[in-house]
């Protein structure tokens, strides 16, 4: 099954991380994270819908807060446990 990783980043460095499982329904499984994190929820633009859709990541800084938050990025990530490893294609990797 599908997780939504979110990881709290504080200059640079993760300060805290969560996972929770990912349902059909993405902005379910964000506010179950943010619960999770004790953290309001972040104002999810079309930039981030976009993103995820392409990418399955995407992040909120500050701004995307309507209240203060003591992190400077919530960075989220789609993790498949089940999916096939893909093979680097750099040939120093044999």
């Amino acid at each position: 099954m599908p997780r939504l990783w979110a990881r709290m980043v504080a200059k640079h460095r993760i300060i805290r991380s969560e996972t929770v499982e990912l349902t059909d329904d993405f902005l379910e499984a964000l506010h179950d994270v943010c619960f999770q994190m004790d953290i309001p929820r972040p104002l999810l633009l079309e930039k981030h819908r976009r993103e995820w859709d392409q990418f399955s990541q995407t992040s909120f800084s500050k701004d995307h807060f309507v209240e203060a938050v003591a992190f400077d990025k919530l960075e989220i990530e789609r993790i498949d446990e089940d999916a096939q490893k893909r093979k680097s294609k750099d040939p120093r990797n044999g």
